[in-house]
């Protein structure tokens, strides 16, 4: 099992950091061909506009399409979650990967300084809260019917959602030292590998 993670700008080495320390391998993906045999991409927080330019900059961005439509699980966290919407509901145009069926508000949460950490319950990893740290991240402001939210905040504001086999989230799960969701990601990936071995 072999987790790309997307290396163009941003907290992908945290990304890489949290998926070897659960034991998988990971490469980081800046070309198309670097794709080849991935069994799980992850996109990961920074800047969404350079993010989204890059991929299309590198020839990216179809590559990533057909491995979504082929149901590689993808993981998207802060501009990842961006990155995969498919309306980005803001007046700067992103090309994105349009995989998502969500609007998003980019910067819901103002600037880098009102960043904040905030406990979420988060079913499909137990009861024990999760630590959501978020900055400067969206929020999702409507979602398909097709779209599992998967947490929200106390006002009621979706942050985490699931639509096959992308997940998605508002936090960085990268930056804390709870790996859950990379766990349930990875998951997620040996689901579709032992499927696809069969």
């Amino acid at each position: 099992m072999k987790i790309g993670v997307l290396a163009l700008q941003g907290t992908f080495i945290e990304h890489v950091r949290a998926v070897r320390t659960m034991g998988a391998e990971t490469l980081e993906i800046r070309k198309p061909e670097e794709l080849e045999g991935v069994s799980g991409i992850i996109i990961p927080g920074g800047e969404s506009t350079v993010i989204t330019r890059l991929m299309h900059h590198y020839d990216l961005v179809e590559p990533l399409k057909q491995l979504a439509c082929s149901s590689v699980p993808f993981l998207g966290t802060c501009a990842g979650m961006i990155c995969l919407a498919k309306n980005v509901g803001s007046t700067v145009e992103l090309k994105t990967l349009q995989l998502l069926d969500i609007r998003v508000n980019r910067n819901a949460f103002g600037r880098q300084l009102s960043s904040f950490e905030k406990d979420l319950h988060i079913p499909i990893l137990g009861q024990k809260p999760f630590p959501g740290l978020f900055i400067r991240g969206p929020v999702v402001e409507q979602a398909g019917a097709g779209v599992e939210v998967i947490a929200s905040l106390d006002d009621g504001r979706i942050v985490a959602v699931r639509q096959g086999n992308i997940l998605a989230t508002a936090f960085h799960p990268e930056l804390v030292d709870d790996l859950r969701i990379h766990h349930y990601f990875l998951e997620l990936v040996r689901h579709h590998s032992l499927i696809k071995a069969c």
